[in-house]
């Protein structure tokens, strides 16, 4: 569809909804089923997976993981790794942290005087929460081309 089909489309689907009725989409496009639908249900072999709304599946593959950039990484990875943290280098000055909300990353680091440049907590598309959702049941796997 071109744009203004688009527009169209998820006005007409908001449409039925707020009337109250039950709209089936089937789709691989979950950038298009972020930006429309409400609810989803996810299905891996048969089998129902979620059944959640949008919001939901999204905060589940958040959870909480923090990008951190500070030019002391080491020092940084150290201190949050001692509080329990999951910490992976992802750059020269950037690292992930998973297993702590973005509020106490920066109260340690900061109680700990190491300086950082940005924070900034992940959130998840769609699309990574439905890979992570059925990666278990799939048949075929896609695989990056090196």
């Amino acid at each position: 569809m071109d744009p203004e089909g688009i527009v169209w489309m998820r006005g007409f689907l908001r449409s039925l909804a707020r009337q109250g009725r039950a709209i089936l989409v089937s789709s691989h496009l979950m950038s298009e089923l972020e930006d429309t639908a409400d609810h989803l249900v996810v299905v891996g072999r048969g089998m129902v997976i979620a059944d959640a709304s949008v919001a939901e599946l999204i905060a589940a593959a958040s959870a909480d993981r923090v990008t951190v950039r500070t030019p002391a990484r080491a020092d940084a990875m150290t201190v949050l790794a001692r509080a329990g943290a999951e910490v992976t280098a992802t750059a020269p000055d950037v690292f992930t942290v998973s297993g702590l909300p973005p509020e106490r990353v920066v109260s340690l680091l900061s109680e700990n005087a190491v300086p950082f440049a940005e924070l900034s907590a992940h959130r998840a598309t769609l699309e990574e929460a439905y890979m992570e959702l059925t990666r278990d049941a799939v048949e075929f796997r896609a695989r990056v081309a090196s």
